[in-house]
Parts: C-alpha cells; sequence; structure tokens
C-alpha cells in the first residue's frame, strides 16, 4: 500500500485530495494545524469523514514547526506528497502579512529540508493562478513570465515555487508546482464568494459585488481539480538530459520540476456566477456594488493544455451544475 503526506488535510482541498487516496487504496498521513482562518468545527467535520478510514492517520500540528515534517518523513517514508497546507486568501495577506510569511514559505522550506533527508518519488506543492499577477495576456499559460505580484499572498506562493525549483535542481527532487484557478464546491471555504454570496442570499442580506462586477474569473470544481492532481501523481517530472524542453511544456532544462495550471479553460462573469446562485438558491440577490479591492485581479483564465497533454483530462464541470452541488450541500449541512 502507497503513504501519501498530504498536508492540509483538513482544509477544503486537502480534505477531498485524501479522500480521493484512500478510495485508491492508499494510506494517507495528514497533518493539519487546524487554524482559526475560518470555523474550525467545518474543518473538524471534514477531518471525522476522513478518520473513519482505517488507512488514514491524523497529526496536529503547523508545517513550520520546526523538525515536525522531519520527523513525519522520517517515520512515514511517504511516496508522495501533497503540499496544500498554506494561509490563504487575498485580502487577508493586507491585514495579516506575517502569518503568509510563517506558514508559505516558513513551511515550504521545512518540507524540502524534510524531502532533502527523505526523498519521495514525486513531491506536488499548490502554488497559486495569483502568481500570474499583473498578466493582461490571457489565458494565462505555465511559460509565461510572472513577475509582478499583486498581494503578498501572491508573493509568499511565487516565491515557493521558486524554492521548490532550487531544491529540484540541487538534490534532484521531482516536484510538480499547481497554479490552482478559483476552486469551488461543497465543503467550500467561509472565506470565498460562492459561500459568503449563498449565505447572505439565504439570509436576506445583500451581497458585496467588487468592481461593480466586472471580474471574471476561471471557476474549477474541486472535484476536477483533485481528480487533476490525482493523475499528476503518476507523471513525475524528469530532468531532461540534454536541456531541451519541448514546445508548450513548462518542465525546467535544468531540473524535475514542471509547473501546471488546473483550471477549467473558460472565464466566468462574475455577474453570471450570482445568477447561477440565485438560480440555485431560487432567490434574487440585492447587491452592494463596491470598487476594486486592493491586490485583486479583474480576471484570471487557464490555459491547461500541459494538464490535458500530461494526463489526458480536462476539468469540465460548469457552473450551473457545480454551484448547484454547493447549495444543495450548503442547506444540508446548515439546515437551512
Amino acid at each position: 500500500m502507497p503513504t501519501a503526506l498530504v498536508t492540509g488535510a483538513a482544509g477544503f482541498i486537502g480534505f477531498y485530495v485524501c479522500r480521493k487516496l484512500l478510495g485508491e487504496g492508499w494510506r494517507v498521513i495528514g497533518l493539519d494545524s487546524m487554524s482559526d482562518y475560518y470555523d474550525v468545527e467545518l474543518k473538524k467535520a471534514r477531518e471525522r469523514q476522513l478518520r473513519q478510514s482505517a488507512d488514514y492517520r491524523s497529526v496536529l500540528g503547523k508545517v513550520e514547526t520546526p523538525g515536525l515534517l522531519m520527523q513525519l518523513f522520517e517515520q512515514e517514508r511517504p511516496d508522495a506528497v501533497i503540499h496544500l497546507a498554506a494561509q490563504a486568501g487575498v485580502r487577508y495577506s493586507i491585514e495579516n502579512p506575517r502569518s503568509y510569511l510563517e506558514a508559505n514559505i516558513v513551511g515550504t522550506f521545512e518540507l524540502l529540508e524534510a524531502a532533502r533527508a527523505y526523498p519521495p518519488q514525486h513531491m506536488l506543492l499548490a502554488s497559486t493562478s495569483s502568481a500570474f499577477g499583473a498578466n493582461t495576456v490571457m489565458p494565462y499559460t505555465e511559460t509565461d513570465r510572472a513577475d509582478h505580484q499583486m498581494s503578498f499572498y501572491a508573493a509568499t506562493k511565487k516565491s515557493t515555487e521558486s524554492m521548490a525549483h532550487s531544491y529540484a535542481h540541487l538534490f534532484d527532487l521531482p516536484i510538480t508546482m499547481f497554479r490552482f484557478f478559483t476552486v469551488y464546491g461543497p465543503w467550500g471555504r467561509p472565506d470565498m464568494a460562492l459561500f459568503k454570496f449563498t449565505k447572505a442570499i439565504l439570509e436576506g442580506r445583500p451581497i458585496d459585488v467588487y468592481n461593480h462586477g466586472d471580474m471574471k474569473r476561471d471557476f474549477t470544481y474541486v472535484e476536477d481539480l483533485v481528480h487533476a492532481i490525482w493523475l499528476l501523481i503518476a507523471t513525475a517530472p524528469e530532468r531532461p538530459a540534454d536541456g531541451v524542453v519541448p514546445d508548450g511544456d513548462s518542465l525546467s532544462p535544468v531540473a524535475p520540476f514542471r509547473v501546471v495550471n488546473i483550471g477549467n479553460s473558460h472565464a466566468v462573469q462574475l455577474t453570471d456566477f450570482i445568477a447561477a446562485i440565485e438560480a440555485a438558491t431560487g432567490t434574487p440577490a440585492a447587491r452592494n456594488l463596491l470598487p476594486m479591492q486592493p491586490g485583486d485581479v479583474p480576471a484570471t483564465w487557464a490555459n491547461a493544455d500541459l494538464l490535458k497533454a500530461l494526463t489526458g483530462y480536462a476539468p469540465e464541470t460548469g457552473v450551473t451544475e457545480g454551484v448547484r452541488n454547493f447549495v444543495d450541500w450548503y442547506r444540508g449541512y446548515y439546515d437551512v
């Protein structure tokens, strides 16, 4: 039975990744700090589901704790590592940047040092579409330059990409970096738009719509994202012997390192996303139109051709279906 270490295991995406791995016959070591950035009870509810499997080991702790990951790597010798633990959120990074420094940069350093000592077969680390920053040419492609991040959150995630590349080069560690595009679905985070909009609409309150609704996002359904991650586990990058990288591939010429977009490859207008929530709830939304928030970007849109080339898979769930699934879950979970 292969073993996977998943950091951020009680988080939104981590929960789905662990559930997928367990369903595929893996043993899973799930590390989570149960931070209070959002409702801890939601994280505990996710973890309770994972604990129902005898092949799941839950570990409480912060990735940035010195030596914790080194100890876990030594004990478990994981075959694959999926690193999802991070302080998330663009806006919160303006209020509390130190938490991003510690969880995202120091935590990733601790992970890389542990992998250096006890190398897994493949490490898969979460980055973000926010790494593309001020880029305006879309859809975003992995080989585009990404030099002008617009939030400290994005800056920390781009930094982890550079850190991981250096370790891949120096210590021959196969590493894949994911750039996620606006992930949503049941069990989602309360700080994200879908959760906030649904809650407000069902409670009869207006929703805050930034940039007066003139925004586009590549909304990616969580189960599509996790299936892509599952397929990529078996697609560890290899250092090109001659330094030549195929066209369209983000593979490093000097390391077993690759960046992969995971997105739905379709930019959806925010007003259309809100319309899908209104349809699913059966309630029109009162809108509080606001200017763009600092650090945010007006649009994201993924070119996911590389994902398709590597795995044969492309996310395909549309927002109508995905939003309806979330609203159904929300009504059931909160008894609305």
